[in-house]
């Protein structure tokens, strides 16, 4: 059974590509749009700039790790994706959450 709080679909990542806003920080970078439904999707991306595969996967662990922490704050119905930037393969988890939470500070997602 798929989960429905994961972004999956190629619209819904245009539609985040082409309409969403921006926010970026030092570790990654927070895409966002209103969907329009009473929970949050969300999506982790890593590319081949980051790394090897081995240091995607981490970044992309540890954007999930501080997003899980900070999803309480977060108002419900938006879509999010986390691109991960080359710096968040070194980072720690806590570097990582402190640079979400600035992102969606930015955002006014949080306060």
């Amino acid at each position: 059974m798929k989960k429905p709080e994961i972004l999956r679909k190629r619209e819904d990542f245009k539609k985040l590509y082409k309409r969403g806003k921006s926010s970026n920080s030092r570790h990654l970078v927070l895409l966002y749009i209103k969907n329009g439904l009473s929970y949050n999707r969300k999506a982790f991306l890593a590319s081949k700039k980051v790394g090897n595969s081995v240091c995607r996967n981490r970044a992309r662990r540890l954007m999930r790790e501080a997003f899980r922490k900070t999803e309480a704050e977060l108002p419900l119905g938006y879509d999010f994706l986390l691109i991960a930037r080359s710096s968040a393969v070194e980072a720690k988890c806590a570097d990582v959450e402190i640079s979400l939470r600035s992102a969606l500070r930015r955002a006014g997602l949080i306060k």
